[in-house]
């Protein structure tokens, strides 16, 4: 049965229902206004993006529209304990999909800095990475993904030390997650953005398409519970969120 359920706006939660086909140029053309407006009003503008296969076709729209990408700095939310340049890496996605054409001048902030292994411990990567993220400053927009299992940034339900992860008073910006069941499809260790870190954005932004994340969002909606940490992001009313729903 096709899930008829619509979030609607609330508090300091923006629902905004386009069509498939324009999602992705919509969404682009609204943050590269709040990055021109960031950079008009601080000289800079940072804007941390999430990896996966779901925000290629956003990257893609957003790297044509002309603003000064010289003084964007761009972040990651999370990233795989593997090296820039490998092909898994989050940082590697970034460059090859939103660094291009008007936005290749922009710089790129590493979550993991070293090309080549061995790796230091994913602990001393997430340290390292924490100490990146906040020289980088704050993001003036933050795009976060949902699996279908309710994970946002690599804050997954089953991560042993998710409950640090999403403490509120957390002072590190990233913490390592080591998962006793990775993903299948990218089996490593990761270093992810805090909840705090995330809400510390000046604005937030979740684009989601497709029935299963429809249903885990409708889960998701009334109440915060670590079986879903994106609820946690949708139920905290410190920094606003903007949901970007395909229809």
């Amino acid at each position: 049965m096709t899930n008829t359920w619509q979030p609607e706006s609330r508090s300091t939660l923006t629902v905004h229902s386009v069509s498939a086909s324009e999602l992705n140029v919509r969404l682009a053309q609204d943050i590269a206004q709040r990055l021109a407006a960031a950079i008009q009003a601080r000289g800079f503008a940072v804007l941390s993006v999430s990896g996966g296969k779901s925000p290629v076709a956003f990257f893609q729209a957003l790297r044509v529209i002309d603003i000064d990408w010289s003084r964007v700095r761009i972040t990651l939310v999370d990233e795989r304990c593997v090296p820039r340049i490998h092909p898994d890496s989050n940082a590697l996605l970034v460059q090859t999909h939103l660094l291009q054409d008007l936005a290749a001048n922009a710089q790129l902030v590493f979550m993991v800095s070293s090309a080549t292994e061995p790796l230091d411990a994913p602990a001393a990567l997430a340290d390292a990475a924490s100490a990146a993220l906040t020289a980088a400053g704050t993001a003036d927009v933050l795009v976060l993904g949902m699996g279908a299992d309710g994970h946002t940034a690599s804050l997954f339900p089953q991560a042993p030390n998710l409950a640090d992860a999403l403490d509120l008073r957390n002072t590190h910006a990233c913490v390592a997650i080591e998962l006793a069941h990775p993903p299948a499809n990218a089996p490593y260790a990761r270093i992810t953005q805090t909840l705090a870190q995330i809400v510390s954005a000046r604005h937030i932004v979740l684009p989601l398409t497709g029935a299963d994340k429809l249903n885990t969002l409708q889960q998701a909606w009334p109440h915060a519970t670590p079986a879903l940490p994106i609820s946690f992001v949708l139920q905290q009313t410190q920094t606003p969120v903007a949901l970007w729903l395909a229809n």
